[in-house]
C-alpha cells in the first residue's frame, strides 16, 4: 500500500503557505484552491501542492494581481504553447494596470506635495487645513459614490 502524503491542518498550512487562515478559506471560496480534504474528524487537510499554491496566490496577490489574474494563471499549463502566451497576455495587461496606477499615484503625490508647500507649520493659521477644508466643500455629492482608490 503507498503510504499517504502528509495532510496539513489549516493553521499549519497558514504558517507554511504565509498566507491567514481566513484567506485559505477566501481562496477557496473563490475558486483559487480547492476545498480542503476533510480529515477523519471533519478537519480540513492540505497538501504540499495546496501549500505551494498558496505561495502562488500570495506571491500573485502581493504583486497587486486581481483575483481574475491570479486565477487564470492558475488555470495555465506550464508545458502548453498556447498557455505561454496566455501568461505573457496576462502579465503584460496587469503591467498596463500597474501603470495607470503608477500614474495616479505620481498625480496624488504631486497634489499632496502641493498642499504641503502652503504651510510651514508655524504661521499663526494652517493654511494646509484651510485648503484641505475648502476642497471638503466644494466635492460634489456624486463624489460619494465614486469607487475608492487603493493607496498600495
Amino acid at each position: 500500500m503507498p503510504a499517504e502524503k502528509p495532510l496539513h491542518l489549516i493553521g499549519k498550512a497558514a504558517t507554511l503557505s504565509g498566507v491567514s487562515p481566513a484567506n485559505i478559506r477566501f481562496y477557496e471560496k473563490e475558486g483559487l484552491l480547492a476545498p480542503g480534504v476533510r480529515t477523519a474528524n471533519s478537519y480540513r487537510g492540505y497538501s504540499s501542492g495546496d501549500i505551494h499554491q498558496l505561495r502562488f496566490i500570495r506571491l500573485c496577490r502581493a504583486m497587486d494581481m486581481s483575483l481574475g489574474e491570479v486565477r487564470t494563471l492558475l488555470n495555465l499549463d506550464l508545458a502548453e504553447k498556447a498557455d505561454c502566451a496566455a501568461a505573457h497576455a496576462t502579465l503584460a495587461s496587469h503591467i498596463a494596470h500597474v501603470g495607470a496606477r503608477l500614474a495616479e499615484l505620481q498625480a496624488l503625490q504631486q497634489d499632496l506635495q502641493d498642499l504641503r508647500a502652503r504651510c510651514d507649520g508655524t504661521g499663526p493659521q494652517c493654511r494646509l487645513m484651510q485648503a484641505l477644508h475648502e476642497r471638503a466643500e466644494q466635492l460634489p455629492r456624486e463624489e460619494v459614490k465614486s469607487r475608492a482608490h487603493r493607496h498600495v
